[in-house]
């Protein structure tokens, strides 16, 4: 298996991958931004249509769109009153701008599927170094800021108390949320990247009860789930996002029970 060159670049992307979705995702689980996660996923989808209408590669489409919008978005559903609804027409618009696009393009609806639910065979060297540096990227940032985003994500009344700038946090974490939501649908597309961006996070926090903690059992979640994932889809022939949907979905699971039982 691991003798095939695009599986080679699968397994190699995954696992970046898996990693700054573990990281992220304990940011993402802590400020409550699940939400805000499925919304990038439709938006990035429009920004991968996009970018084929525009002869670009998808992710940089991607890119664009996602980095743009999360910041837009993320003031629009500030409050809690309009959060739904701004969530329901943001994700609405977007999807229809995505279709618009595939359909300008005049591609077939196997370029959509490839969107949506990623392409393991469709991963090149190119491909692969991009995601790794988009992941350095993330990871250098995160390091960067990490007391104070932990402070702020896990406190925020303290964090403002303190006289730390929440806002400009605020709009750096999207940024990153952004680039992770882009580097991440390469693997599971953007229709399920809240799977790896949500799930093993939510998981960790009930066998963790540190921030690093969580972020290494995150982390070892996801890494199981796409390399499990790409290992069945290989030798079963069927999509690896179904396989990577319901590793985490056992994860979760497992920790729910782990959870009702500690309790009881």
């Amino acid at each position: 298996m691991l003798s095939l060159p695009f599986m080679q670049n699968a397994f190699l992307a995954s696992t970046f991958i898996a990693i700054i979705s573990g990281v992220v995702g304990v940011f993402v689980i802590a400020r409550n931004m699940s939400f805000l996660t499925h919304t990038l996923s439709e938006i990035g989808f429009a920004g991968a249509a996009f970018g084929i209408f525009a002869g670009w590669a998808p992710l940089n489409g991607m890119l664009l769109f996602t980095m743009v919008s999360s910041v837009i978005v993320g003031q629009m559903s500030v409050k809690a009153s309009r959060r739904e609804a701004s969530i329901s027409a943001i994700s609405s618009l977007f999807i229809g701008l995505g279709i618009l696009f595939l359909s300008l393009a005049n591609k077939t609806s196997s370029y959509a599927t490839n969107i949506l639910f990623g392409s393991i065979i469709g991963i090149s060297r190119a491909n692969v170094l991009q995601v790794i540096l988009l992941s350095a990227v993330v990871l250098l940032v995160v390091l960067f800021i990490y007391r104070d985003l932990k402070f702020d994500s896990f406190d925020h009344i303290g964090a403002r108390v303190k006289g730390l700038w929440t806002n400009v946090l605020s709009i750096v974490f999207l940024v990153l949320l952004a680039l992770s939501v882009s580097v991440a649908a390469q693997i599971v597309g953007s229709l399920l990247i809240f799977v790896l961006l949500t799930l093993p996070a939510a998981s960790a926090r009930y066998f963790a009860h540190t921030v690093s903690g969580m972020m290494l059992v995150a982390i070892g979640m996801s890494l199981i789930g796409v390399w499990g994932g790409l290992y069945l889809g290989y030798i079963t022939n069927w999509p690896v996002t179904f396989f990577i949907a319901s590793i985490e979905c056992l994860f979760y699971l497992s920790a729910l029970g782990y959870n009702h039982w500690r309790q009881g």
